[in-house]
């Protein structure tokens, strides 16, 4: 196995997450956020780089050196002999999608120019595409030709990031896993687009317009839904009706003020839940609302919290940095403490707030004996 120049830029570019039961979302997080959780973040970052080029290298084979593409392929593209399954027209300065050959499985036509996709482009492959990469271009809804889309049958991923998609617009296919629509200009999100979408995994939203009415009953359908980013949108809560399979949310930059009492505990896979960056305050959290045991990783910081929540013994990482807290209450990490009883929290930010190492509780070490990280400063 080997891997050149042309490899790493794509991924780079577009990284494809395993759709297996361990995806870990990718997002784009603020620079002093991803300083500070780095380090917690290597091994994780070393097992999903690792699968993603396993997964990689099953379906895409650099052209470079593999000599002159298949007889039908388009001319501005290349689709290499010895992977006749794949058609690159990445980086090409095109301008329209163009016809795709029978046969092509993985169509790479990320980073142009592309305003359109005309009607009768993927007659050929209606039932055969796999993945369809379209992200960084120039694509409007008026420009995509109606019921284009609709023919693919049989997609699995579908990326459609820098953009300009005022509206997602999502193929029929039940095999679909992987939806990435970042950075394009969705205020809406109409429910029942994903109602028989049975084997998606993974949903990132993130960098749009969408507001909380704008997705109300968005997630109903994918019932094996395992990660959705909302992030850097100007919704006014979490988003209702997701899955219960669910184990990753992100929706960080939002302008989220409360969460609903019991939205938790409708989620009992859940282990990661990010907020950060939104206008949260101790009024809008009511007793007991992150106390559920499946949280591993819980981010509430840059938020308007005065005190810390109450979170469950199970919680390991917990950020609070840069929210207006001035109370440490050990009540919010131990009911009680004894020698099966105590939190599991290995790793607390309370830096940039109105608390320092003098205002823990002075058992705090017996309650907190596995925090081997606390910052105040």
């Amino acid at each position: 196995m080997h891997f050149t120049i042309r490899d790493f830029q794509f991924l780079n570019t577009t990284l494809f997450l395993p759709s297996g039961p361990q995806p870990i979302a990718h997002r784009e997080r603020e620079a002093q956020i991803s300083k500070s959780m780095f380090p917690l973040r290597v091994p994780l970052l070393t097992i999903l780089v690792r699968m993603a080029l396993c997964q990689y290298e099953d379906y895409y084979e650099p052209y470079v050196g593999l000599g002159p593409s298949v007889r039908n392929c388009d001319q501005e593209c290349e689709c290499p002999i010895n992977f006749p399954s794949a058609m690159y027209c990445d980086g090409r300065n095109l301008k329209y999608v163009p016809v795709v050959p029978s046969g092509i499985m993985y169509l790479y036509l990320q980073n142009n120019q592309i305003e359109e996709i005309k009607a009768g482009v993927f007659d050929n492959v209606t039932t055969g595409l796999r993945w369809l990469v379209l992200d960084h271009n120039q694509l409007t809804n008026a420009k995509i030709a109606k019921g284009t889309l609709d023919k693919l049958t049989g997609l699995e991923k579908l990326f459609f990031s820098h953009n300009n998609l005022t509206e997602p617009i999502i193929p029929p296919s039940k095999s679909l896993d992987e939806l990435k629509i970042m950075h394009n200009k969705l205020s809406k999100f109409p429910s029942g687009l994903l109602t028989d979408k049975e084997n998606l995994t993974s949903i990132n939203l993130q960098h749009n317009q969408l507001t909380s009415d704008a997705i109300a009953g968005a997630f109903k359908g994918p019932k094996k839904l395992l990660s959705l980013d909302v992030s850097f949108n100007k919704l006014k809560k979490l988003p209702a009706g997701v899955p219960s399979s669910l184990e990753i949310l992100y929706a960080d930059y939002n302008d989220i003020d409360s969460i609903a009492a019991g939205y938790l505990n409708k989620l009992p896979s859940l282990q990661y839940l990010r907020m950060s960056n939104n206008k949260l305050a101790d009024a809008g959290i009511p007793s007991g609302a992150f106390n559920v045991s499946s949280l591993v990783e819980l981010d509430l910081s840059f938020n308007k919290l005065q005190s810390i929540p109450e979170i469950n013994e199970k919680l390991e990482q917990l950020y609070l940095q840069a929210n207006e807290i001035n109370k440490i209450d050990l009540a919010s990490f131990c009911k009680f403490t004894g020698p099966l009883n105590y939190s599991r929290l290995k790793h607390l930010r309370l830096d940039a707030n109105n608390v320092t190492h003098s205002n823990m509780p002075h058992d705090s070490a017996n309650c907190l004996r596995q925090a081997s990280d606390i910052m105040f400063e």
